[in-house]
Order: C-alpha cells, then sequence, then structure tokens
C-alpha cells in the first residue's frame, strides 16, 4: 500500500489548541470570585458581558489559560475589528477577547484550517464555535465558570460549563462528518475529533482536560445543551450552514447529502444480476430453463422422427423397397466377406487401382493419398535403413538447435502480451511516476482454536516484545552482494529520507524496544488503536499516522485489540530495470530474509505456540523454479508406464513358447524415442529462433506428443498384423499404409492445424506452446509414417527371422509354424464386433444414447456459465511450499486491499482549461469531477470495489495555497519559499514547540483572496507553487505539506508547459480474497475510469499491481471460445477437403463440439477455473479428440451394407484400435499424474486429461457409432460394382 509521508508533531494537539479562549485574569481572591459567581445575578450572565476574559497564566506544558473573572464586553479598535471580522464574521460590536487573545486563535485555527477548508460550510461553522467561545460579547450566556487553578499566582479557569444547543452540535457533525483529509485516505474527523462517531462524543473529545504535556484543553470544558433559566442563561445557538449551501457548498466527495449530488448520475459499477425466472418456489436462471425447454423440444422431435420412421418401416411398400435395398447392399457386403472372411473389407476393395476405384469412391485427395501410401509403402518395404536414417538425421539435425536453449520463468514474459493494455500502463506508471515498491512481509499470528472457533488474541506484552526480537533479527540481516553487506537500511523506502517507512504495530513505540515501557506498554498500543490519528506519541518513525488495520488482521470491525495477527509488511525500492543493481540488491536481501524466516524464526515461533507466515517479492519466481522440478520423477514414471504399455499392446498375443519374439519391447521404446525426437526438434528449432520455453512446454508438450503418437504407432501396427501372413512384407507395409494412412493424415493434420491457430493468440504462454506443439505433432506424424514405418519393418524381418525381441543377435530356435499362422482376431475386437456393436444396434439403445449424451450436453453448457476464470496461487506451488500458508493467511488475516491508483495523463492546469475543476473535490470542484465520482463509487463497495475516496495531492495543492490555510503557502520577503513556523529555519530543531519569530516573523502568505481566480491560482501561479508544494514538509502547523505523501504522485517533466504528463491519485480496493475478486475489481475499476474519461474528456486509466497479471481474465472467455471455434472450424475444413464429403465432416464437427462443451461441463463439477492452463488443456482436447473421430468416421465410409452393419464393420475393425491405442494408453499415463506432489498437475492435467480421455472414449465408441448408424453419411462403396452384379445376372 502507498504510505502516508508527513506527520511529524501532534495533530491532536488540535483538540486541545482549538480551545482558544485563553484571557489573562486581575488577581482576584478565589473567594470573591465563587462568591460571585454564586449569585447568578443579570449582571453576571447577561448581553455584552464576558464570562473569562484576558490571559491571566501559562502552564507549565506552555498551554496559556484565561482568567477566571467576568467584565464587560470591550470594543476592539478598528485594527482588531477588522483582524476578528476576517476569522469571525458572526462576531460585530464588542468582544470578549484582547488582541493577544485573537492572536492566539488565529495561530491555533490555522491548524484546523488545512483539513476542513475544502468543505467551506464545515469549516465556517467549526470556526463560529470557537469564535463564540473566545470572542462573543454576550459569553457569559452561554460560559459558566465551574472551577479555577492557581496558575503564577494568579486565578485561572479550571473547568467551564459551555452551553451549545443539539440543533448546532448536530448541524456542525453533519456539516463536516464526511469531510475528507486526503492526504490518509480518511475522514478529517479522525485527526480533529478522534473519528466521533456524532457531535456529542466530539464535544467530549474537545472539552478533555489535558495533563501536562497530554492530550486535550488547558481546563475542562463540559458541554451542555440547555441552561439554567434562574441564571438568566441560554445555549449558544448560531447558525450553522449546511454542507449542501450553495453559497459555501462542498464538494460530493465532503457531502455526499448534497442535493447538486443526490441529483447526479449514480457513478456505482452495478452487479450485472443474471437472468433469472421463478418456477413453483424454485429460482432458475434462464439459461438453464432455456436449454431444459430445448431438450425437451430436440428429444421430442426426434422420438417423433424415430417413431415415423419405425411406423413406415412397417409399412408393406416400405418394407418391400427397404428388403430390396438391404438384399442389394448384403449381397455386396456378403460377396465382399467371402473373398476373405480373415480379411478386412477394405483391403479387397484396394487390391488394385481399378478395383480401388470400382470399390471405393474416394475424392481427389483421398485417391492421390491413398495411391501415394501404396507406393511410399512399397518403397520403405524395400529401403526400411535408408528412410530411417534420413528421417533421423534431419531430426537429430533440429535438436542441435538445443544449444540456445533457454527457459521463460519471469510471469510477465508468460502471461502479459507485448500489446497489452496493462503492461502498456504499467510502463507509462513506472516511468512517469514510479515502480510500485517491492513488498517483504510477515505475518505472526496465534494458533485458531477450531473447537470453538475462535483465534486466541495476538495484542500482549509478551508477544509484542517477542515482535521487538525478530524486528531486531531482520535489522541484522546482511546480504553480500559483491562484496557489499546489504541491510534493510539500505533498499528499503524512506518517505522522508530518513528512517523505513515500515509498516509494523512497533511504529507505535517508534520501533524502539526502549519505548515499549515508556509509553506505557499495551495499554499505550490500545490507546493508539483508538488515536493513532491524532496523538503525537502514536505517530511512526516515519511521522506520518500509522492505521491499524494495516498492522493487524483477524479482528473484526474496529475492534482493533482483539486481532489475532500482527502483519509486518517491509517496503523495499524497486527500479524500472529489473536487472539493475537495486533490483539485484533487493533480491539477495530477501533471500537471506526467507533463510532467516525458515532456519531460525520458525522454530522460535513454533515453540511459543504461534504461526509463522512469511513472503518476499521474488518468492512466487524462486517457488515456481523449484516447482518445474518437483515433479520430475511423476512425469517420467508416467512415460515409463505408458512405454510399458505401450511394449505389451503393440505385441501379439502372449505364447509362453514365443514371446521373445513376437513382444514388441523394442519397437515400443524406439517409437518412445521418436516422439521425445520429435519435442526435441520442435524445442531446438524455436530455440534457433530465439523463442524461449516455458514450463507448460517442458511438462504437457511430451505428454501431449506421446498420447497423440502412440495412438499413430498402435493403428499402425495393428494394421499391418491384420494383413495375411502370407503376403509379401512389401505388399502387407503397402496395404497397412492404405488402409490407415489417410485417416493418420486426416487426424495429425487436425491436430497440427487446431494447434496452430493457437500461434495467434495475444497471450505469450498460449502462443509459445501452441507454436511448439504444432512443430511436435507435426514431427512425430512425419516420424511415424517414415522412421516407426521403417521400425516395424525391420521389427518384422527380425520376429520372421527368429531373432530375440531387445537382443536381435540372438537367433534361436522357435516352432517354424511360429508366427506364420494367420492370425485371429483379438478378444477385444470380437467384443467391438460381437458384443458392443449388436447392443448399440438396437433401437431403444439408441434413444438412452441420444438422450443421455444430449441432456449432458446441454447440461454442460449450463455448468460451463458457472465456470470462474482465474488461477488460484496455492494450485500452482507444491504443496510443501511456505507460500501456502501465507497466502491462506493473506486471505484470512488482511482487511484492506491492494493499493488503486487512478492516473491521469495530460492534466492541462491552465486558467484557460476546466480540467482542474474536472479533477478536484474541494469546493467550486465540479460535482462529477474524478475525485468526486471515487468518492461516490466508494460508498458501494460491493460493486465497485472501491475502498475509500482518494488521495489528492490536487485538492491540497489548492489548499495548501489558499489564503484560509495562512500557515501553509508563505514567502519571504525576498519571495523565496517560508517554511512553516515549527520548521528550520522558523524554529531550531529538537525544540517542542517554537512560534514564529526571528527569521520568519516576515514571512506572508504566497496569496491574497485578490490574487485568485475563483479560488483557483492562475497558470502561473500554479507552475511557480507546485514546486514548493512537493518539497514542502507536513507538519502541525501545515498538514498538508505534500513531501513524502505525493512525491511521486506527479511528474514536473515538461509541466512549464501547463501541461502535466502524468499524476496519480491513490485510493485502496476492498480486500481481495478470491481470484474472481481480483477480476472483478479489475473490470469494476476499468469500467469506471472508461465511463469517467469519456464524461470528462480527459485520458484516465486504473493502475494496481496486480493488473498486469488478472487482464487475461478479463478476456480469457472471449480467447478460449475464439480460440476453440478457429480450431474446430480448422479441423472442420481440413476433414473436408480431404474427404470431399460435409455430411462426415459435419458429424465430426458435432461429436468434437460436444467432447468440449462435455469437457467444460466437467470442469465446472470439479471447480476448475479458466486460465491460460485450461485453455491449453481445452485447445489440446480439441488435438487428442479428433483421434476419437476421424478413425471411427473413415472406417465407416468405406465400408458396405447398410448403416448398423457399417457401423459394427466399424467398430470391429477400428474400435479395437481406439480403444487399445487411444483410450487405455492415455489412460495408464494419466492415472500417475494423480500423486504429483504439485497441485496444479493434479488438478489441470490429471482430472482434466482423465476427463477428457473418458468423454472421448464414451462419445468415439458410444455416441459416435450411434449417430453414425442413424444420420451416417451413405457409404463411399461404389454402386459401380453393384450394377455389374445386377447386370450380369439380367443377362
Amino acid at each position: 500500500m502507498d504510505l502516508l509521508l508527513g506527520f511529524f508533531r501532534s495533530l491532536s494537539f488540535l483538540q486541545v489548541l482549538l480551545i482558544l479562549s485563553l484571557v489573562k485574569a486581575d488577581n482576584l481572591s478565589t473567594r470573591l470570585l465563587l462568591t460571585s459567581n454564586a449569585n447568578t445575578t443579570g449582571g453576571r450572565h447577561s448581553e455584552d458581558y464576558c464570562a473569562m476574559y484576558d490571559i491571566c497564566g501559562t502552564r507549565s506544558d506552555g498551554k496559556v489559560v484565561n482568567c477566571a473573572y467576568g467584565s464587560p464586553a470591550v470594543k476592539p479598535d478598528d485594527l482588531l475589528s477588522s483582524k476578528i471580522q476576517s476569522l469571525c464574521p458572526t462576531i460585530t460590536g464588542n468582544v470578549c477577547c484582547t488582541e493577544a487573545q485573537f492572536d492566539t486563535l488565529r495561530t491555533q485555527v490555522q491548524q484546523a484550517i488545512p483539513f476542513l477548508v475544502g468543505c467551506p460550510a464545515c469549516l465556517r461553522n467549526f470556526l463560529n464555535l470557537f469564535c463564540e467561545l473566545t470572542c462573543s460579547p454576550n459569553q457569559s450566556l452561554f460560559i459558566n465558570v465551574t472551577s479555577v487553578d492557581n496558575v503564577g499566582g494568579n486565578l485561572t479557569v479550571g473547568g467551564i460549563d459551555y452551553f451549545v444547543t443539539d440543533a448546532f452540535g448536530e448541524g456542525l457533525y453533519e456539516s463536516c462528518k464526511e469531510v475528507k483529509f486526503g492526504t490518509t485516505n480518511s475522514r478529517a474527523l479522525q485527526f480533529i475529533g478522534a473519528g466521533a462517531q456524532n457531535f456529542k462524543d466530539w464535544f467530549a473529545f474537545i472539552g478533555r482536560k489535558a495533563a501536562p504535556h497530554g492530550l486535550g484543553s488547558p481546563y475542562a470544558i463540559t458541554f451542555r445543551p440547555n441552561a439554567t433559566e434562574q441564571a438568566s442563561m441560554k445555549p449558544m445557538n448560531v447558525s450553522t450552514y449546511s454542507c449542501g449551501d450553495i453559497s459555501l457548498g462542498c464538494s460530493c466527495g465532503d457531502c455526499p447529502s448534497s442535493s447538486v449530488c443526490s441529483n447526479s448520475a449514480s457513478t456505482t459499477t452495478n452487479k450485472k444480476d443474471s437472468c433469472s425466472v421463478k418456477v413453483g418456489s424454485l429460482m432458475v436462471k434462464c439459461v438453464d430453463l432455456i436449454l431444459a425447454v430445448l431438450y425437451i423440444i430436440l428429444m421430442c422431435v426426434f422420438l417423433g422422427w424415430g417413431l415415423y420412421h419405425r411406423i413406415r418401416e412397417r409399412k408393406p411398400t416400405y418394407r418391400t423397397k427397404s428388403v430390396s435395398n438391404v438384399i442389394s447392399d448384403g449381397a455386396l457386403y456378403s460377396r465382399n466377406r467371402e473373398k476373405d472372411e480373415n480379411l478386412p473389407m477394405q483391403i479387397h476393395m484396394m487390391e488394385d487401382a481399378q478395383q480401388n476405384r470400382n470399390g471405393v469412391r474416394l475424392s481427389a485427395v483421398q485417391g492421390y493419398m491413398t495411391n501415394f501410401y501404396r507406393k511410399y509403402g512399397s518403397y520403405v518395404a524395400r529401403h526400411p535403413i535408408m528412410v530411417l536414417a534420413s528421417s533421423l538425421a534431419i531430426v537429430l539435425l533440429l535438436c542441435l538447435g538445443l544449444i540456445r536453449f533457454k527457459v521463460e520463468t519471469r510471469p510477465q514474459k508468460l502471461w502479459v502480451g507485448p500489446g497489452s493494455k496493462a503492461a502498456q500502463e504499467k510502463e507509462f506508471f513506472d516511468i512517469h511516476l514510479t515502480p510500485f515498491y517491492r513488498i517483504e512481509q510477515l505475518i505472526l499470528a496465534t494458533v485458531p482454536d477450531h473447537v470453538n472457533s475462535t483465534s486466541p488474541r495476538i495484542v500482549s506484552e509478551d508477544n509484542i516484545k517477542f515482535l521487538f526480537e525478530i524486528q531486531k533479527k531482520v535489522d541484522a540481516i546482511r546480504a553480500n552482494y559483491f562484496g557489499s553487506m546489504i541491510s534493510l537500511q539500505d533498499i528499503c523506502m524512506k518517505p522522508l529520507d530518513k528512517d523505513c517507512a515500515t509498516q509494523s504495530v512497533l511504529q507505535y513505540f517508534k520501533m524502539d524496544p526502549k519505548n515499549f515501557d515508556d509509553y506505557g506498554g499495551v495499554e499505550h498500543l490500545n490507546y493508539c488503536f483508538e488515536h493513532y490519528s491524532s496523538a503525537d506519541q502514536c505517530m511512526s518513525a516515519f511521522k506520518a499516522p500509522l492505521d491499524p488495520s494495516t498492522v493487524l488482521g483477524g479482528f473484526s470491525g474496529n475492534d482493533y485489540s482483539g486481532a489475532s495477527a500482527f502483519i509486518v509488511t517491509y517496503p523495499v525500492n524497486n527500479a524500472v530495470n529489473e536487472e539493475g543493481n537495486g533490483t539485484r540488491k533487493a533480491v539477495a536481501w530477501e533471500k537471506i530474509f526467507i533463510q532467516l524466516m525458515k532456519d531460525e524464526l520458525l522454530p522460535m515461533v513454533q515453540s511459543r505456540n504461534l504461526t509463522l507466515a512469511f513472503s518476499s517479492e521474488s518468492s512466487i519466481e524462486e517457488e515456481l523454479k523449484r516447482e518445474s522440478t518437483a515433479d520430475a520423477i511423476t512425469i517420467l514414471v508416467s512415460y515409463l508406464v505408458m512405454f510399458a504399455y505401450i511394449s505389451l499392446t503393440l505385441g501379439d498375443t502372449l505364447h509362453p513358447a514365443s514371446f521373445y519374439i513376437s513382444s514388441k519391447v523394442l519397437l515400443g521404446l524406439s517409437g518412445v524415442i521418436l516422439v521425445m525426437l520429435s519435442v526435441l526438434g520442435s524445442v531446438g528449432f524455436f530455440s534457433v529462433l530465439g523463442v524461449k520455453s516455458t514450463l507448460i512446454i517442458m511438462e504437457v508438450i511430451p505428454f501431449l506428443v506421446l498420447a497423440v503418437g502412440v495412438d499413430n504407432m498402435c493403428i499402425l501396427v495393428h494394421a499391418v498384423k491384420r494383413q495375411q501372413l502370407e503376403l509379401p512384407l512389401e505388399e502387407r507395409i503397402s496395404n497397412a499404409l492404405v488402409e490407415v494412412g489417410p485417416s493418420i493424415t486426416l487426424a495429425s493434420v487436425s491436430e497440427v492445424v487446431a494447434f496452430a491457430v493457437g500461434s495467434f493468440i495475444s497471450m505469450p504462454a498460449i502462443r509459445v506452446f501452441s507454436m511448439f506443439a504444432a512443430l511436435a505433432v507435426l514431427l512425430d506424424f512425419l516420424l511415424q509414417v517414415t522412421a516407426f514405418v521403417a521400425l516395424i519393418i525391420l521389427d518384422s524381418l527380425r520376429a520372421e527371422d527368429k531373432r530375440v525381441d531387445c537382443f536381435p543377435c540372438i537367433k534361436v530356435d522357435a516352432d517354424p509354424d511360429i508366427g506364420t499362422g494367420q492370425r485371429k482376431p483379438g478378444l477385444l475386437a470380437r467384443y467391438m464386433k460381437e458384443v458392443h456393436g449388436p447392443i448399440l444396434s438396437i433401437w431403444g439403445v439408441k434413444i438412452v444414447v441420444i438422450a443421455i449424451f444430449m441432456g449432458f450436453a446441454l447440461a454442460s453448457i449450463a455448468l460451463s456459465t458457472r465456470i470462474e476464470p482465474g488461477l488460484e496461487q496455492q494450485i500452482v506451488l507444491p504443496r510443501d511450499s511456505y507460500l501456502q500458508g501465507y497466502f491462506s493467511n493473506v486471505s484470512e488475516y488482511l482487511r484492506i486491499g491492494p493499493p488503486l491508483y487512478f492516473v491521469v495523463k495530460n492534466y492541462n492546469y491552465s486558467s484557460e482549461s476546466t480540467h482542474t475543476n474536472q479533477l478536484c473535490s474541494i469546493s467550486r470542484c465540479n460535482s462529477d469531477s474524478l475525485l468526486n465520482e471515487i468518492a461516490k463509487a466508494a460508498l458501494a463497495p460491493d460493486t465497485s470495489y472501491i475502498a475509500k475516496p482518494a488521495a489528492s495531492w490536487l485538492d491540497d495543492f489548492l489548499v495548501w495555497v489558499s489564503p484560509e490555510a495562512f500557515g501553509c503557502c508563505r514567502k519571504f520577503t525576498n519571495g523565496s519559499y517560508c517554511p512553516p513556523d515549527d520548521q528550520p529555519p522558523c524554529c531550531a530543531p529538537g525544540e517542542s514547540s517554537c512560534v514564529s519569530v526571528g527569521t520568519c516573523k516576515d514571512c506572508t502568505t504566497c496569496f491574497l483572496h485578490s490574487d485568485l481566480h475563483d479560488d483557483r491560482p492562475s497558470t502561473t501561479q500554479f507552475r511557480e507553487k507546485l514546486p514548493w508544494f512537493l518539497s514542502s514538509l507536513p507538519s502541525a502547523d501545515c498538514a498538508k505539506g505534500g513531501h513524502g505523501a505525493y512525491t511521486s504522485s506527479v511528474d514536473l517533466t515538461g509541466y512549464n508547459n501547463s501541461i502535466i504528463p502524468a499524476s496519480s491519485f491513490r485510493t485502496y480496493h476492498t480486500p481481495l480474497n478470491k481470484q474472481i475478486d481480483y477480476v472483478n475489481s479489475m473490470r469494476a475499476a476499468r469500467e469506471f475510469s472508461s465511463r469517467v474519461s469519456d464524461s470528462l474528456k480527459i485520458e484516465i486509466f486504473p493502475y494496481s499491481v496486480f493488473y498486469m497479471f488478472f487482464e487475461q481474465y478479463l478476456h480469457i472467455w472471449k480467447t478460449a471460445l475464439v480460440n476453440l471455434a478457429i480450431a474446430i472450424g480448422a479441423v472442420f475444413i481440413v476433414c473436408l477437403v480431404i474427404t470431399s464429403s460435409l455430411w462426415s465432416s459435419s458429424i465430426i464437427l458435432l461429436v468434437l463440439a460436444m467432447i468440449l462443451v462435455d469437457l467444460m461441463g466437467v470442469m465446472a463439477i470439479l471447480n476448475i477455473q479458466l486460465n491460460a492452463l485450461s485453455v491449453v488443456n481445452l485447445v489440446m482436447s480439441v488435438g487428442i479428440a479428433v483421434e476419437f473421430c476421424v478413425h471411427m468416421t473413415h472406417s465407416f465410409t468405406v465400408a458396405s451394407g447398410d448403416r448398423d452393419q457399417r457401423a459394427k464393420e466399424a467398430l470391429g475393425t477400428m474400435g479395437a484400435s481406439v480403444f487399445s491405442g487411444i483410450t487405455l494408453t492415455k489412460l495408464v499415463g494419466v492415472i500417475v499424474l494423480c500423486f504429483s506432489r504439485t497441485e496444479v498437475f493434479v488438478i489441470y492435467y490429471f482430472r482434466m486429461y482423465l476427463s477428457l480421455v473418458l468423454l472421448g472414449f464414451l462419445h468415439g465408441l458410444v455416441f459416435l457409432p450411434v449417430v453414425l448408424s442413424i444420420f451416417g453419411p451413405p457409404s463411399r462403396c461404389s454402386i459401380n460394382e453393384l450394377r455389374e452384379d445386377r447386370s450380369s445376372t439380367s443377362s
């Protein structure tokens, strides 16, 4: 949080110093005084008579006191009368104050004026209270001396009753209660009224009698509402001004109840309530209701259509026609089957080119691929070594690029695109103002009592002394930076260039353990919790009031003493250049700081039954680096399990006598190596181009490519195994490639295109992932159809030559029939064809399948609207990271949100411009000004996420130059800057108090009212005095000094041209505990700024340190949907081009979309958030889901028979490969990820991948066959053969 800089001497003296009726008394006896007071005659309490007059003494602490006797009111001379009129316009004629008393009054009220001058009505009411008390000619009517003291031998006032009507008190309080003191983002009453909640509290604070050198009035003042009638007294009841009074109008920020403000348009950002409908006693979202109605309509239409066709099929005419067609198709189907019961139907259709053209109608692209794969298969079978060597050589050449391999770990380079609005705004803020400081933080808390659901209080003597011990160790840290020993003092932020702005409860003791007992220990702490803004002893060591909510946690409301945690924050200077010495020094210190916490302080804390959480600015980056290696073993085991499964599934059915020959371990290992080479080749290629890798690439892409590559390996091997062993090896390889080559090509090209479209996304992490994945999948496909096919040939030659797997040099004697017999279909293939297929062909089963899958798809659409954007910090860190506890404590204990800056570009301060009144929030500012709008938004923190009105350098500057604030902007006779009287050179350093004598006695205010135009400085005046303001130290005589508080809020570069290029106004967000809170707060701030910018025609933007990392979530839904739409669309186009079948491509598109929608529904059920990781997984799921669709659809289209027969045929020929090669392979690899040490692997890889595999399996092998059997495209088997059969029959 930004730190208030600049208060030093007791602003709380105001409550004392504003009791200004200090008169010198004659030396009368106590008896005479009390006797006279007892005789309540008309002369004692009457008009034009004083209850106290003149100054009679000075207390030992320097406070002056009034004389304790009455006298007639005195007519002042013209000079004194004009002085009194300038400050107290309600006082006319005779007065009850001397010139010395009035000068004291004027001197003291100057401390209050800077707090209240922004609201003239409040200031006038406040001054009237003390003007009447001090100088009113009718003073005796409402002042009654109740006790006297003896000071220096003189009788002085010891206590009085001040009779003030409730109406005046209420009017005073109502006009002042919302007046803001911008420097601290708090109410002015925090400083001049101890945070009074009503006028009685305020009067009680003002009237408290001070102990020597203590806080309060020099004598006791008891405010009473009603006077005693017998004493001829009546309460003071000067008219009060409303803060909404037009003549003394206050800003909307200081007076929200003003009619001008209440009539202005509301500025709060309303929450967008989702549409809902009441159904019975339930509230149902509109989208849920619409989808439910749509589901009912679709099911009714489907059932109606199905019933219509069932009835139509039973009609004799339709049945005769249908039987004829079935017989025709069945004849073709049977004739093909009769060719060889054990050969796939497709192979016979491709025995020669002529038969292929007559048997299967292929698109031009498919025909070209078929001819290519037939010729290519023959070539590879004749030259396996050459193909293997050349393909490996190319990939190894790409791998040489790994010598330039680098990993990007900087979060801003991973998640923030170069054109990011937030990144540009951060750069602007850092260059023109100052980089946001680095945060080092520790949270010391008590151990919660889970039984009673309470937490013990942290505020105790032992815990405070222990916190001093911790602070001592932190101060003793020395980090070695190239021989220099770096301490906290070397790097910390120092607002006034002396003391660190450490945010700690120890600041109430000036960070000095010796002050603990001297100040009163815990009692002093409890006192400061209530008077932190007004008590001098509660000021921090860096001369600023310290809000308890920033250093305490776990409290309710304002019960600070009930806090259960100390929060200590060390702001450290930051630099624009992250690689500079300043940043490196800070990082070196931070490492030692974390080491101290872990090794030394944590055991100490635990021994005291407390908890300690801690963090540094560099902690997240360091822990992410450690996280990258935390799951290396888990990932490796996952790959090994997949490799083991591949080796088993590629081999033949195990026979004890031949397993060492028929096994495929070496082939499986070679395939895994090819997958790894494709990944390394992709990384090497982009490394040469200077593209850095990321942790996502290192962790995800190998798994992705292995999953995709294994599918192709299984499909290729199974296709070869389905060939007749009597055929030559060359023909077997050629036929196998003709059978599955087009579908492998279609699936791989679809995957490459699906990933490639992600490279157009601006988010670097997703863009780089998509680029690397697309090339890796492409290389893997090329290696599969080159190197792996060559390896299959070599493995087949090994098996035929009876050589042992893994040890091909060893040849064994074996039964010559082993491996040469005809292979029978496997158990899985028989199940798919004889059990799974027939069950799915039952009409009732089809209806149930369609109903279930459509219902879940529509339900998933409704569920997906509940997915929240974000990525919880705890998830991305190792489970044993010390930051896990820190983030939990931050959510539990912090009661204040991150700082929020509204940055104004090119503020034109010239007299001709209206910008000043469009920005400020004091008197005469526009009601819809920026600062007034911020104040209004703060009234609705639940929707605006703005906690407080903004601290305004502009408001404070305008007050500082105001003639009313006569203790602030002053000048010597030579025109140079003159500081307030309580600052050097006006008083000697170290003095507790001083008056304007000597050096500064001739100082005058910078301006008279006549010098200003509508209370605004001219262009020249503004230009000259702004640097004075920004270098002015705040003090008791002028709390509005800008040095420290606003040093970095204004960029003076080129401001002589009447343009301030950049300035900021600081406020705070409300506490943000969830990721959605951060996203919504940023969205609300941007919407607010955009609206105000459009209204004022001034460029304004919001900035907070977390915006750069959360900007992605503002548009994450758009990014995800656009990316997925493009990926699915690209797959559809590829399928359409290759197959030339709109029908088939549409079915593939439908199933892909349903898999994605269902996956998003599962994400909502499992509470998986939408972020870069989940978007990457969704894009990846498009590529993987293609595998479940394309092979089945292609097999269906080239089969013959009716739709049910073709669906069974597709399940029999390709279903087993899809299940074993795609489903089970991924399943065994995914399950291992559940043992990961990092939650991000469990949630975003294990859960999402497992869901994808299961959904892909169910859609590919259950839903897709049913859809194809009902709505499938016509067979690509040519009618030519059927016509030939018919013509021969007729002849």
